[in-house]
């Protein structure tokens, strides 16, 4: 009957009705106390906690009907192990106590096991390697089941007391055991710690991998993940920067089951952690103090102490006081050398007053050579803040390099854009620290600027092989045809819109593992690179410090700084003028004038007065990236392009342009006009590629822009701030979106996108940007023409035919923007369309 314990792992439903049946036929107890321990088992891994321990009591009490020791023994041990699952540990180890009493050999290691599995719950990690060690040296070596099952605990242990190495190999060890038994869905949860080890090791990547690997496994095996691969996935997704996919992943699971209250207190705090992360400080108390309310009440220390921490991270984020135990609660974790114990530290140290201040940051700072890139970032982030203490500026900023060093090992191993752009906001402290300190300075100040912005731009997209569709987005393909039809017929939509969602989700997950390019990154430029290449140009270059902005301009051989307005004074300048350029390109009123001088006087201020006659480049922060720059009149009255950084340009500049100079012109559907631009577009570029109406498709478009040198694209564009990958143009066959566009083996020279919102990025990470013009850039387009607002799709096509006729004699495309803006300003409705368009790069 052994088999219908292992069944209940296995295949809980087929366990169920076998274990029924023989209750129903009344037979011998013996038979009757593995049928109770079977629904047992099945019950507690359902979430029916209650209900499994009684179950769990009738087969103690047949099992000593039965006359067997073993069997009791056995029975009871299961019993033990349900009840500290349930939250009664001191009552679960009473238990496995007295199953333990009078046995010996392999019977007494599967119970030692089990013992050892709840005092690891309990976070007695010491106790628990004992008695595991125990347990693994008195199993028969052949005994694979339990010598997997034992493994496992040993691994979850190991990596809990800092010994990562050694939780690896008996985790892998464990794996192997459990292949080896036909333990299923035991191996998966196995490939589940592998995958947290990952993590704790600061291979994010990986660990999503495996994730993927064992959900995959668990729906080939039939079976509902468990909780620990919900909670996993859970920290995977902060380590990489998702606290909306943390939550999302946790709210599901909660609601899809009763938990018992030992998942329910660590759900509790994990999802403290989610909400903190995703600036949610007031939720992110709450749920940390029901965790620590509940890890007391269990007797589970080692977590209460995270959950504290936790809570004590939320109220320093709500700019409140911590409690008095906030050093000592520092101290305790400092003792084990937990990985969070820098963060408790420096936090100690933020909260501390005299010389225990330094104290607590230089212990801090003692994790700096941890094998966690993370880890090691927070360590130098303290030492940064000691140094600060100390008056030390070239300490403060030694700090900060090593720590926004230690990010970008972290963020070289991933592969996904997305990923490594949110990857920054581990470094957000590091920067801002390293920005105060280098702004008396201007060439200091340029130089940290371009060390911490657009950084993930500077990597090459990782997507597979070009010619082979994920499936995945092979299946997100041809929803998107089908979802295009149905609207074109006036067809109900909603059943394809909702499977859209899901199929985005698997298309982003899938991202997510993705390893990252072989191709090196680049370095920030040096300052004497970025002067010289500036010559007798002019760059402005705009810094965030402390939310304040400041203003470089480099020309002739200078940088110089001044100070402009609170980045909070511009941002309510944002709003109106979105609105503006919206009731300009539907042909109502609108004082585009007033507006730019106002925006001028807050984003510029006396660093208007610097800029000398000519061209402009303009490296804004990521929030200001999407701005209407022409409005603001010192910009409207001569040529300027926008790039996200100095070494963005420097690197367009250095782009070759494509040998057959090859021209392609796409019309997507449904645009007012019918696409009327590009037939005379055509007419001006006789040997062109011209796709349009059916012809312009996802594949014949991508493969056309490959290695291009000039591509128009005329297509209703979408930006998606939800999810800025996601953010498409429209063709023939359904949206060609950023994880399409990262597909392009050979970026185009230069593109020219007509569509509304075309140009729209979304700011994240440290100074990071995601989206169409984004993804552009980081494959290595050299220029792009898009808009960041509304347009009127006849005036647009109208100017499409001037740009590219300037762009035609030579013209770069700032230069050519400009001259289709001065043709403009006689007629309302074409002035606020120019004014939506920009030039990016060269």
């Amino acid at each position: 009957m052994d088999d219908l314990l292992a069944l209940a792992i296995e295949d809980p439903a087929a366990a169920r009705r076998r274990a029924q049946a023989v209750l129903d036929a009344e037979g011998d107890p013996c038979l009757r106390s593995y049928a109770h321990q079977c629904l047992g088992i099945v019950l507690r891994h359902a979430g029916a906690t209650a209900e499994a321990i009684a179950q769990l009591r009738q087969g103690v009490v047949a099992a000593v009907e039965c006359g067997d020791p073993g069997r009791e023994q056995d029975v009871r041990a299961t019993l033990g192990g349900s009840l500290a699952f349930a939250g009664d540990f001191r009552a679960g180890l009473a238990e496995l106590d007295r199953a333990l009493h009078d046995a010996r050999g392999a019977p007494a290691a599967r119970i030692r096991m089990r013992k050892g599995g709840v005092l690891a719950v309990l976070g007695r990690y010491d106790d628990a390697v004992a008695v595991l060690r125990e347990a693994m040296r008195a199993l028969p070596p052949d005994d694979h089941l339990w010598v997997g099952r034992t493994r496992v605990w040993l691994g979850f242990v190991e990596l809990r007391r800092g010994r990562i190495d050694v939780a690896r190999t008996e985790t892998a060890a464990a794996a192997a055991e459990l292949a080896a038994a036909g333990a299923v869905v035991e191996r998966i949860a196995a490939l589940e710690n592998l995958a947290e080890i990952a993590v704790v090791s600061g291979a994010v990547v990986d660990a999503l991998r495996l994730y993927e690997r064992a959900r995959a496994d668990y729906r080939a095996a039939g079976v509902p993940p468990r909780f620990d691969l919900v909670a996993l996935s859970a920290s995977a997704s902060l380590a990489a920067g998702l606290p909306d996919e943390a939550v999302r992943l946790l709210r599901e699971h909660d609601a899809a089951r009763a938990l018992p209250l030992v998942e329910q207190s660590e759900l509790e705090l994990l999802l403290a952690g989610a909400r903190l992360a995703g600036g949610e400080a007031k939720e992110a108390r709450a749920a940390a103090e029901r965790a620590t309310t509940m890890f007391r009440a269990q007797g589970r220390s080692w977590f209460e102490r995270r959950a504290r921490l936790m809570s004590a991270r939320a109220l320093h984020a709500l700019g409140e006081e911590l409690p008095a135990s906030s050093a000592e609660l520092a101290r305790a974790l400092d003792e084990e050398r937990s990985e969070d114990a820098p963060v408790a530290l420096t936090l100690a140290g933020h909260h501390a007053t005299g010389p225990a201040r330094l104290t607590h940051w230089e212990r801090a700072a003692s994790y700096r050579t941890h094998p966690n890139a993370l880890v090691r970032a927070a360590a130098w982030h303290a030492r940064s803040l000691a140094r600060e203490e100390m008056g030390d500026r070239g300490g403060v900023l030694r700090a900060a390099a090593a720590g926004l060093d230690a990010i970008d090992e972290h963020r070289r191993l991933i592969g996904s854009s997305e990923l490594r752009a949110l990857a920054t906001t581990h470094g957000r402290e590091l920067t801002a620290i390293a920005l105060r300190h280098a702004a008396d300075d201007p060439r200091t100040l340029l130089r940290w600027s371009e060390r911490t912005r657009a950084t993930a731009l500077a990597q090459p997209p990782a997507t597979s092989d070009a010619a082979t569709i994920p499936r995945s987005l092979a299946a997100l393909r041809d929803n998107g045809r089908r979802l295009a039809e149905a609207r074109q017929a006036g067809e109900p939509a909603d059943a394809l819109a909702r499977e859209r969602l899901r199929l985005e989700r698997a298309v982003r997950a899938e991202s997510h593992t993705l390893s990252a390019s072989t191709a090196a990154q680049q370095r920030p430029p040096g300052v004497e690179e970025v002067v010289a290449a500036v010559g007798d140009g002019c760059l402005v270059e705009l810094v965030d410090v402390d939310g304040v902005l400041h203003v470089l301009v480099v020309s002739h051989g200078t940088v110089r700084r001044r100070v402009a307005a609170p980045t909070d004074e511009v941002a309510a300048l944002l709003a109106p003028t979105q609105m503006l350029l919206r009731r300009a390109s539907r042909g109502r009123a609108a004082d585009m004038r007033g507006l730019g001088e106002q925006l001028q006087r807050a984003i510029l201020g006396d660093a208007a007065r610097l800029l000398p006659d000519g061209p402009v480049v303009l490296a804004p922060t990521a929030r200001l990236h999407g701005l209407a720059w022409s409005l603001l009149p010192v910009l409207g009255e001569r040529p300027f392009a926008v790039v996200p950084s100095a070494g963005a340009w420097l690197r367009a500049r250095a782009t070759p342009r494509s040998r057959d100079r090859r021209t392609v012109l796409v019309s997507g559907p449904g645009l007012a006009t019918g696409g009327a631009e590009v037939p005379l577009l055509a007419a001006g570029h006789p040997a062109a590629t011209l796709l349009d109406g059916p012809a312009a498709t996802l594949d014949a478009v991508l493969r056309a822009l490959d290695g291009a040198d000039l591509v128009h694209l005329a297509a209703h564009g979408s930006f998606r701030a939800d999810s800025p990958l996601f953010s498409a143009l429209d063709l023939a066959d359904g949206p060609l979106t950023v994880h399409e566009l990262e597909r392009v083996r050979r970026a185009p020279y230069r593109v020219v996108l007509s569509a509304c919102e075309s140009g729209v990025v979304a700011p994240v990470g440290a100074e990071e940007l995601l989206g169409l013009a984004a993804a552009l850039f980081a494959l290595g387009t050299a220029g792009l023409v898009s808009s960041v607002a509304e347009v009127n799709d006849v005036a647009t096509a109208d100017l499409m035919g001037e740009l590219h006729a300037a762009l035609a004699s030579g013209s770069d495309p700032a230069t050519a923007l400009h001259a289709v803006r001065g043709h403009a300003g006689g007629d309302p409705v074409m002035a606020g369309t120019a004014a939506a368009f920009l030039a990016l790069g060269v």
